[in-house]
């Protein structure tokens, strides 16, 4: 009666196993999670204080470990196949209800899409790449590394250095290199520095006006006012937010000038927007790809 417990835990971490040396062949870091879909705690020896790891025990770094269990999360993840297959990690293996993958130790980020309404933001806002299905919603899944984060808008978390993600199998779609407009969202990019602090030099101050906008459809006191507004708006982000801010708003007026014949005077408009990123402390370069990528895209509101 009690036989079939330990057959299917036995069958279920070579299943584990399979996989993760599979992952490991084409370099993707892996570790097992345990119940709770997270990383196994530290053992006696890499839990004390001071730790005996050697290696790891901050988990500020990947790298060797004098423990061979799986300890420190995310940075135990390897891809060397006879650590995966090691007593230490058969043993937890066995106890392991999924394998998860370190995404920058194969120079990738994971956007964790967890409901429906982060998705559908993800498909007005984000240029398509490799995606996962999920339970609640889908992994979006970009060439390139940035810090990991969580909760960089409703519904959205960024998985990347130091981090872990649950392997749900190969997605669907072409991965694409990581834009301007994941590493936007992540607040530390454009936190205002110090006042006196100098990020970059200005953006040139070339306002719009109507001689560049000779085959738009809008009357000149319908743009100024949406660009006045716009620019507000990003201005008004003073701590962080504001490279963010200054993508939707660009986004938003390209899709105003979406059926004009033009010219209207996108790049005027796009280096204002530009330039009020800058006063708030956003680095320009960081601010250039940001606007450049919302002129590029339609739909939205800033």
């Amino acid at each position: 009666m009690h036989q079939p417990g330990p057959i299917r835990r036995d069958h279920l971490a070579h299943t584990h196993v399979r996989t993760a040396l599979e992952l490991a062949q084409v370099g993707l870091p892996v570790l097992p999670l345990r119940k709770g879909k997270v990383p196994f705690g530290n053992c006696r020896t890499c839990a004390g204080r001071p730790p005996a790891c050697g290696g790891r025990p901050n988990m500020k770094t990947p790298g060797p470990c004098q423990c061979p269990a799986v300890c420190h999360g995310w940075a135990a993840a390897t891809t060397d196949p006879t650590v995966i297959t090691s007593h230490a990690w058969v043993l937890a293996w066995r106890l392991a209800v999924a394998v998860a993958y370190h995404p920058a130790g194969a120079e990738l980020t994971v956007v964790d899409l967890d409901n429906a309404h982060a998705v559908e933001w993800a498909r007005q806002a984000l240029p398509a790449t490799r995606t996962v299905p999920t339970t609640r919603g889908e992994h979006w899944i970009y060439r390139g590394t940035m810090p990991s984060a969580n909760q960089v808008r409703p519904g959205v978390d960024i998985k990347s250095r130091m981090a872990y993600a649950r392997w749900l199998g190969p997605g669907n779609g072409t991965m694409t290199n990581l834009p301007s407009t994941v590493l936007a969202l992540l607040g530390k990019e454009e936190t205002t520095p110090a006042r006196g602090a100098v990020v970059s030099s200005s953006p040139a101050r070339a306002e719009w006006d109507r001689t560049v906008a000779t085959g738009c459809r809008h009357t000149e006191r319908y743009i100024r006012t949406g660009l006045q507004r716009g620019l507000d708006m990003v201005r008004s982000h003073t701590e962080s937010g504001a490279g963010s801010q200054a993508f939707g708003v660009a986004r938003f007026l390209a899709a105003q000038h979406s059926e004009c014949p033009g010219p209207c005077g996108m790049d005027a408009i796009g280096r204002q927007i530009i330039a009020a990123a800058v006063s708030v402390g956003v680095p320009e370069e960081y601010a250039e790809r940001a606007v450049t990528n919302g002129l590029q895209g339609v739909g939205g509101t800033p």
